[in-house]
């Protein structure tokens, strides 16, 4: 660890000040030496908590998910194909394009790439149904991204990270794969749960849901104990821009690539949702637990921050649609012609 933090230094010894914003510095930066960024009780607490909701998401979404669906979209497999090339193709590369032009430095480059490269997460099954997409795809796009995760993510992050000098040098690969492999039991004892007792799928997906809440509003509560002032960190301007930028990118994206393969426009909405939403669970609990707090600091809630932002910018565009939606259903039966009684007699004009 202290050869990592040495490392680390030694790269940000050079940085001008606009570095600073993006990175946690002792304030004694003359010493150029890091602090806890908080207690190790605290900081052990929040670790079984992040585990915890981490397995309870992937049990519940596990449950969603129904063998029988996921064989037929494989049989016809262009739906998910083309969700899949958008989740890893258009997010691993905007979250790239993203940290090269804000010109971030190294670690919080890598965890804006780690953001970029996690697979879908379950809240974009939530917003596709507000969106009245296609469910079975939403669940099959998310279930694929999720297997596919444990090589595609590492094989990304490996090739992104050659752009960014030594920057390869700072992601724990062994690390990622073991909590992405990991996720894959209770996303398997969910699907084993929802195909032998299918009539408490529902109960659990929902107590999960509670439970999730309930355990992040636990986790904000002792991060602003630990943390205090330096959150601050994390709402950088330049984080905040790439924060705010990817989900939109990855919506966009989504709905234009599924549009040049002619999906319907239930799937076009779906696999927009799926492009721009990732797991942010997962990703925070990666950043926490694979990094050393000293290098890592607070940026581990940068995924947080995204997933506040994600939610917003979808949020807009349901009310973009909904408000589409009303609109054109007013005007079909404002230029409805009016049937006379005559017309609706069964037997014509009396």
């Amino acid at each position: 660890m202290e050869e990592v933090v040495e490392n680390t230094l030694d790269l940000f010894s050079d940085q001008d000040s606009m570095e600073y914003e993006d990175y946690f510095f002792n304030t004694t930066v003359l010493n150029s030496t890091f602090v806890p960024v908080m207690p190790p009780v605290i900081n052990k607490t929040i670790n079984l908590l992040l585990i915890v909701v981490l397995t309870i998401t992937m049990v519940s979404m596990g449950c969603t998910m129904e063998v029988s669906k996921i064989k037929s979209h494989i049989l016809r497999p262009k739906g998910v194909g083309i969700a899949v090339l958008a989740q890893y193709g258009v997010m691993p590369l905007t979250a790239f394009g993203l940290a090269k032009a804000f010109q971030l430095a190294e670690i919080p480059a890598v965890v804006v790439l780690i953001c970029g490269c996690c697979p879908g997460g379950t809240l974009s099954n939530i917003l596709a149904l507000a969106l009245q997409g296609d469910m079975n795809l939403s669940i099959v796009m998310t279930s694929c991204s999720t297997l596919l995760a444990l090589g595609m993510m590492p094989l990304l992050l490996f090739l992104y990270c050659q752009g960014f000098g030594n920057l390869q040098d700072f992601v724990p690969y062994l690390d990622i794969i073991k909590s992405l492999a990991m996720i894959l039991i209770p996303c398997g004892i969910g699907i084993l749960l929802n195909y032998y007792k299918p009539q408490y799928s529902k109960t659990i997906t929902r107590a999960g849901i509670i439970l999730l809440m309930m355990a992040v509003l636990v986790v904000i509560t002792l991060v602003s104990v630990g943390v205090g002032g330096s959150v601050l960190n994390v709402l950088a301007p330049r984080l905040m821009a790439v924060g705010s930028l990817m989900p939109l990118i990855g919506y966009s994206f989504g709905y234009i690539i599924s549009s040049l393969f002619n999906l319907t426009h239930k799937e076009r909405r779906t696999v927009a949702m799926e492009t721009g939403c990732q797991n942010i669970q997962l990703c925070t609990t990666i950043l926490k637990l694979a990094f050393p707090m000293e290098l890592i600091g607070p940026l581990f809630l940068f995924p947080m921050v995204y997933g506040c932002l994600q939610l917003i910018e979808a949020a807009v565009l349901i009310v973009i649609f909904r408000t589409h939606q009303y609109l054109t259903r007013n005007e079909k039966e404002k230029y409805e012609p009016t049937q006379t009684e005559e017309e609706k007699s069964p037997n014509g004009p009396v």
